[in-house]
Parts: C-alpha cells; sequence; structure tokens
C-alpha cells in the first residue's frame, strides 16, 4: 500500500476554542461518511511536512504564517482516500494560534467544495461532549499535551 504524508493543524483562537471542518461525503468512495476534522492535507512532491502545513493552513482558512514549531502529534493508520485509493496515512499536526476567528475559503479545491459542508470552533468540553465522530481520535489529548489549554 502507497503511504500518504499530510500536514494537519490544530488551529486555536484566543478563546481557547479548535477549528474542526465538518465533511460530508456524497458523491465519491466515502459517499455516507461525516465527520469533523483538522484542517491539512497530503504533501506535494518535495515538500517538507512544515511547507505543507503552512500552504494548507492557508489554502483552507486564508490564515497566513511564516513557520510552524515541531509537530504536537503523530498518526499512521490505513484509510480510504475519496478516489476509493487504500493508503497508510501518516499524519503530523501542528499547532497554530489565532486571534481571529475570519476563515476563507478562496483557496478550496472543488472537491474541499463539495465535502467541506461548515466550519465550526470547538471547546474541550464540547469535543468530549458530541456524539459525533471527530478526526483524530486522539485530539484532546493532543491539545492537552500540546499545552494549548484549550477548555
Amino acid at each position: 500500500m502507497r503511504e500518504r504524508q499530510s500536514a494537519r493543524l490544530l488551529v486555536a483562537n484566543p478563546a481557547n476554542e479548535v477549528l474542526l471542518f465538518h465533511f460530508r461525503h456524497t458523491d465519491d468512495a466515502l459517499a455516507g461518511q461525516s465527520h469533523w476534522a483538522t484542517p491539512g492535507g497530503g504533501l506535494e512532491v518535495g515538500e517538507s511536512f512544515e511547507a505543507a502545513a503552512i500552504r494548507e493552513l492557508f489554502e483552507e482558512t486564508g490564515i497566513r504564517v511564516d513557520s510552524v514549531e515541531a509537530p504536537v502529534g503523530f498518526r499512521r493508520f490505513p484509510m480510504m482516500l475519496p478516489s476509493g485509493e487504500q493508503v497508510i496515512s501518516v499524519e503530523r499536526y501542528y499547532l497554530v494560534r489565532v486571534t481571529d476567528k475570519t476563515l476563507c475559503r478562496d483557496g478550496w479545491t472543488p472537491h474541499e467544495q463539495q465535502v467541506m459542508a461548515e466550519h465550526r470552533w470547538w471547546s474541550v468540553s464540547e469535543l468530549r461532549a458530541t456524539a459525533e465522530q471527530v478526526w483524530p481520535e486522539t485530539l484532546i489529548q493532543m491539545l492537552e499535551a500540546a499545552s494549548c489549554n484549550v477548555s
């Protein structure tokens, strides 16, 4: 199986909430699936995880940063892409603090426009209480380990 490397972002606002996007699949191999997940995406050829994190943050939120610090979390697991391809996903998570909750969708691909139905800023207490599927499943632990103090 091919390995797919991706950079993901834990975007925290001044209210100590974390940004998640609601993915609803209707017309791809994941049709019928719904989940909340952090912004981020796959590395381009020759791109570092850090460069991908900076690029993905801007493309998916309109937020521009010059750098990211060391990753605060890692995941490796088998997954199916919307195309139907089975891959081993290798993810690194980066914490980014923002002062403004305003987002921009101008950098979204047509597929992102189709599946990213909404966004929401979540507190840890809301994450603990939700019955909805949230990825990564260790999000709360990553936030706490990063001393994000999201509550």
